[in-house]
């Protein structure tokens, strides 16, 4: 409707998982959390590799981040193998490489990791690295979907939208961008805003359109704020 799919899907690609240590009663230091990770613990591991990401605690340095997520991967820490594959992808501390982001997108998202299930579902889609397969985009964004996650609820809806594996269904992208919507996610308020403005898929009302396209706004879209600019 607003963007070529490829950009619809874009963003995705690039989702980091913020690393919980479930352990520690009190926020962790640095040092508790290298002292663990040295002792092999893959929770800490996949801590440190994102405290070397952020760049907040230590400096940020991609390639101790890419090291330290490593070693939590290959213990089958889920969140790392989904870190470890975005930063394959951006080429942040490794060589870029697709089919590595692949592969350890597979990895965490067979384990149900919702930000790797749709990290799997935007490679698909975006057809980065040379594969392309809505039918597989559509299955990983419905299992994230399935966990209740907005942004795949919004994907979903652009399949329908855009008719890839699926018929083209207004009316069902409609149903699936409104649920993203009412999560609060930014582009799916804008394109039911758009959908109630133009009709497409339910029928026309300008104060409904009106209404998402300010909640978009008021989210920070930028092409829902440019909307309203004087």
């Amino acid at each position: 409707m607003l963007l070529i799919l490829k950009n619809k899907f874009l963003k995705i690609g690039i989702v980091l998982l913020t690393i919980n240590l479930l352990a520690f009663i009190s926020q962790p230091d640095f040092n508790d959390i290298s002292r663990l990770a040295e002792k092999g613990d893959a929770g800490a591991q996949a801590k440190l590799g994102e405290l070397y990401v952020e760049g907040k605690v230590v400096s940020q340095d991609y390639k101790k981040a890419f090291e330290w997520y490593s070693k939590a991967a290959n213990q089958g820490n889920a969140e790392a193998q989904n870190n470890l594959g975005a930063l394959y992808a951006l080429g942040q501390g490794v060589d870029q490489n697709y089919k590595k982001a692949f592969e350890w997108y597979s990895k965490a998202a067979e384990k149900g990791e919702i930000k790797a299930q749709l990290n799997l579902g935007a490679y698909y889609a975006s057809g980065d690295g040379g594969v392309q397969d809505y039918k597989k985009a559509f299955e990983w964004f419905s299992k994230a979907a399935a966990q209740d996650n907005a942004e795949a609820k919004n994907y979903l809806g652009v399949l329908y939208e855009e008719g890839y594996v699926v018929d083209q269904d207004y009316k069902k992208a409609f149903e699936w961008f409104s649920k993203a919507a009412q999560q609060g996610n930014s582009q799916a308020q804008l394109i039911v805003g758009m959908m109630y403005y133009k009709g497409e898929g339910v029928q026309q009302n300008n104060e409904l359109a009106e209404k998402w396209l300010r909640k978009a706004a008021e989210n920070g879209n930028k092409d829902a704020l440019s909307l309203f600019e004087e």
